[in-house]
């Protein structure tokens, strides 16, 4: 498969690795030729229906198909990817941090979940607060 081929996001499971899911999120950038994030495979690699996407972003079901390139959806999915990098960092694992992502409700925001923090617009506060657990878990 060359690097220009398309990826199909119906066929798409999440990588092992963080930086394998960029790489794949860049290859479906550059088949369809536009520097932005394929929301749908995005929502495959998390196991999310595009319905639940669109409502943690704060979007109409039609643009993740029709307006994929509104800044709205593109932040909502830059914030999520921020917050995966910062939690993959700390554990090294990218699926167990996807799980974590989508389900571990966190005591310090209330038992929202990472997901929910993003959607709500509190990814700087979630990336303070995952950086501090990783400054202590340094010394």
């Amino acid at each position: 498969m060359s690097a220009e081929a398309l990826i199909d996001p119906n066929d798409y499971q999440a990588p092992k690795t963080y930086e394998r899911f960029v790489e794949d999120l860049k290859r479906s950038a550059m088949a369809t030729g536009k520097p932005i994030i394929d929301p749908r495979l995005f929502a495959r690699a998390l196991s999310m229906d595009l319905q639940a996407l669109a409502a943690d972003a704060h979007v109409h079901r039609v643009t993740l198909s029709r307006a994929q390139g509104t800044e709205k959806l593109q932040g909502f999915l830059r914030d999520a990817l921020q917050v995966l990098r910062a939690a993959t960092d700390i554990n090294g694992d990218f699926r167990h941090a996807l799980f974590w992502f989508r389900n571990e409700p966190i005591s310090t925001f209330e038992y929202l979940t990472p997901e929910q923090l993003v959607s709500k617009g509190r990814t700087q506060d979630l990336v303070r607060y995952l950086q501090s657990l990783k400054g202590g878990a340094a010394g």
